[in-house]
């Protein structure tokens, strides 16, 4: 009888180690929100899990705020888009190694009226000049996101002191890329966003692609296994799983699978050791 009930009480022992460890089956990304606006990880996430068994949880933020979520070691996994604050996360020893995994562009949003006349042409620099000296409505994410930083570069090689333009015209909103083009929609703003998202929003009121082709505009993501070294809690194998997966012949195809009414909206380039 006593033996018997070792033996019970042995198994629920089992049983339990099992169901925790299926539970503990799961990684947490930290990574922009024009990854999840876009729904590009509701396409993709669904595919991954399928195929190991194991679960994705996103921390979608702009990509300074996802940075430093690593760097607590809140996430296991980092999917962002701005090179160089990357390489700093990666020379401050929050990260193993830097992987490119797919790109597309930013583009310049902006009513369909186009009051300070950016249309028709594809030279950033230009519209940004026009869109200051008009005063013209700005949106700004300014949230630390890839785009914000994207945006403030842009500014800078466009010759402008933003910190002295700015006035009414110009709105930091510190939203994220869809929040932040809901709001230029409502006022009649111009906007810098990522294409991936421009394409999966909806509400797009009377606003339209006014300026893009600029190699300026290029937009490179990567990803990145948190440092366990000096986060022990990070998931390290089925974190770095997850990247194997996202830059393998089979994550890259479901990234170039991904569209919108027939439209591209990520190219993945993780053979390109350049990127």
């Amino acid at each position: 009888m006593v033996a018997t009930r070792r033996i019970f009480l042995a198994a629920i022992l089992i049983c339990a180690g099992v169901a925790a460890y299926a539970q503990e089956r799961f990684i947490t990304v930290a990574s922009t929100t024009s990854t999840e606006q876009s729904g590009l990880f509701g396409y993709l996430l669904p595919i991954y899990e399928q195929q190991t068994g194991v679960k994705v949880r996103v921390v979608a933020l702009g990509t300074g705020q996802a940075l430093d979520v690593a760097r607590r070691g809140d996430a296991d996994v980092v999917f962002v888009h701005a090179r160089s604050a990357e390489e700093k996360f990666l020379a401050e020893g929050h990260g193993v190694k830097r992987y490119p995994v797919m790109y597309n562009d930013f583009v310049l949003i902006g009513p369909k009226s186009d009051p300070a006349k950016v249309g028709g042409g594809k030279d950033i620099v230009v519209a940004l000049k026009k869109l200051e000296a008009a005063r013209a409505p700005f949106v700004s994410r300014g949230d630390r996101s890839g785009t914000h930083m994207a945006e403030l570069e842009l500014w800078k090689a466009s010759g402008i002191d933003l910190d002295k333009a700015k006035g009414p015209w110009y709105r930091d909103t510190g939203q994220g890329m869809g929040p932040a083009l809901n709001t230029a929609a409502s006022i009649g703003a111009y906007i810098l966003a990522d294409r991936g998202t421009w394409l999966a929003f909806k509400n797009r009121g009377d606003l339209a692609i006014l300026a893009e082709g600029d190699k300026r505009l290029f937009n490179q993501y990567g990803v990145m296994l948190v440092n366990p070294d000096k986060h022990p809690n990070v998931k390290k194998d089925l974190g770095q799983q997850f990247i194997d997966w996202v830059v393998s012949p089979m994550g890259q195809k479901a990234i170039a699978d991904y569209k919108i009414n027939g439209e591209q909206l990520f190219y993945p380039n993780a053979a390109d050791p350049n990127a």
